[in-house]
């Protein structure tokens, strides 16, 4: 189904349209580009971060992104990187991933080589697109620089030294002055895991509950009085319990497609929402 509210959205290019979480639900996207390319024709797309990952078709989802980058860009998701790092064999696998058959593919190499080279973060129009969230003292612009310090590692030659330390929740909270892996950890943390936070920065990583489930002190990171990315419409998935959020400078598109939820997208020039429902292939709270 579609619909298309009153309130425009921050001017953006008419053909942009971003879309939740895949996890490598292809046949829920394929269906969804269908519907979103009959209303509006073809389309570029914006891809809120964890093509892979628990989802029946991570190995196909994965090579339709590659073969089609030139229509769409992607940022990294927890669920990419631990794709990276399993391949790395810095991470242990879980019950409920679905990224062997990637691992065993004969492209694997360079179906990695590609992910590995995505943003973490992505500005254009105004409108700033992550997997997860914005920390509070982060501006759009300060968002995408800092962002762009991780990409550097991780399309550098040294990207499995970098993947060995960027597991953690140590430091909590971002700082200027912070170097090295501490650094790092933090701009990962917060681009592909952040929910909740507390007005100075701290994040917490243990709460997956909606908006109102923080721990005390803490709140969603969008909600945060005098947050600097609060001028730029941010894009943004990861956090499905949220479900979708559609507000004046927040498109949030996690609509729980692999809990058997809903695929959304939306048009950013006039907020068009667009979803698919979609079949469940997991349980939530097992592994």
């Amino acid at each position: 189904m579609s619909r298309t509210p009153d309130s425009a959205a921050t001017p953006v290019a008419a053909d942009i349209v971003a879309v939740g979480d895949l996890q490598g639900c292809l046949p829920s996207f394929e269906a969804l580009l269908r519907e979103v390319e009959a209303a509006s024709g073809p389309v570029r797309l914006w891809l809120t971060g964890d093509l892979v990952n628990r989802g029946p078709a991570s190995l196909a989802s994965l090579r339709w992104a590659a073969d089609n980058e030139a229509r769409l860009v992607t940022v990294l998701g927890n669920h990419d990187l631990h794709l990276l790092a399993l391949a790395c064999g810095v991470r242990r696998a879980h019950r409920d991933d679905t990224a062997a058959e990637i691992l065993d593919a004969p492209d694997r190499d360079d179906l990695l080589d590609w992910l590995r080279r995505r943003p973490l973060a992505h500005l254009q129009d105004n409108h700033l697109l992550v997997h997860a969230g914005v920390l509070p003292a982060w501006s759009a612009r300060r968002t995408v620089e800092l962002a762009g310090e991780v990409e550097a590692q991780l399309r550098g030659p040294r990207w499995h030294e970098f993947l060995a330390t960027m597991y953690g929740n140590r430091p909590a909270r971002w700082d200027d002055h912070l170097t090295g892996a501490d650094r790092l950890r933090v701009i990962v943390n917060a681009l592909t895991r952040l929910r909740f936070c507390r007005p100075d920065g701290e994040m917490d990583f243990d709460t997956k509950d909606g908006a109102t489930g923080g721990p005390p002190g803490f709140m969603p990171w969008f909600d945060i009085p005098g947050r600097a990315s609060a001028d730029a419409t941010v894009v943004f998935g990861h956090w499905s319990t949220l479900g979708l959020k559609l507000d004046e400078r927040l498109i949030g598109l996690d609509t729980g497609c692999v809990w058997g939820g809903h695929l959304s997208a939306v048009r950013l020039a006039d907020r068009a929402l667009f979803q698919v429902a979609c079949p469940q292939a997991r349980v939530p709270g097992r592994r």
